[in-house]
Parts: C-alpha cells; structure tokens; sequence
C-alpha cells in the first residue's frame, strides 16, 4: 500500500522526495507531491519530512 498525499495541502517544497529511501517520489506538473505506488515500500520516511503533514500512510 502507498501513501497518500493531499494536494490541497502539500506546498510542493519537494522534501518528502529527498526522505524517499527507495524513490517513490516525484513531482508532478503541477509542482505538487506524487507517489509511485508501484515502487512505495510504505516505510513512512515521507511522513515525518513533510513540513505541513500533506502525506498519510
């Protein structure tokens, strides 16, 4: 199971992709978080970088 992003809430500051120990996510066109559930691992590493808690496992 992937996580969940929010993106009304996520800022598009891009740490949660820098946190992602196996590469799961990305940006997307709009500058927002987006995760490749395919590759997620749901580990939660995302979760705690997150500075406005736009992600949810």
């Amino acid at each position: 199971m992937a996580v969940t992003i929010d993106k009304d809430t996520c800022i598009g500051c891009g740490a949660c992709v820098g946190g992602c120990p196996v590469g799961a996510l990305s940006m997307d066109d709009e500058g927002k978080s987006q995760c490749d559930a395919g590759t997620c691992i749901d580990c939660g590493s995302c979760v705690g970088t997150c500075p406005v808690s736009a992600i949810t496992q």
